[in-house]
């Protein structure tokens, strides 16, 4: 099952990180999809980070940053992927 969780709002190409702005709860260790358009990709997530501090978790409302597997866009929509 896949819950929208957030949207990319900026992403850095060559260090692969994106930022996602919650509007639910992501934890280190969650199974995500992010999709533009054609492009999709699902990545378990290994790090996070606020204001450059690592976190375990982050709540709705929060921007938090992540490194992606594969390349993004800001827009991409992101989903928690639940079994």
């Amino acid at each position: 099952m896949e819950q929208e969780i957030g949207k990319v709002t900026h992403y850095f190409d060559k260090a692969m990180v994106a930022v996602i702005k919650l509007s639910d709860k992501l934890a280190v260790g969650d199974k995500i999809k992010i999709v533009k358009g054609e492009d999709e990709f699902e990545m378990a997530v290994e790090s996070m980070q606020v204001n450059h501090q690592n976190i375990d978790s982050g709540k709705a409302g929060e921007e938090v940053a992540i490194k992606t597997t594969s390349p993004t866009k800001e827009g991409a929509v992101v989903y928690k992927i639940t079994e």
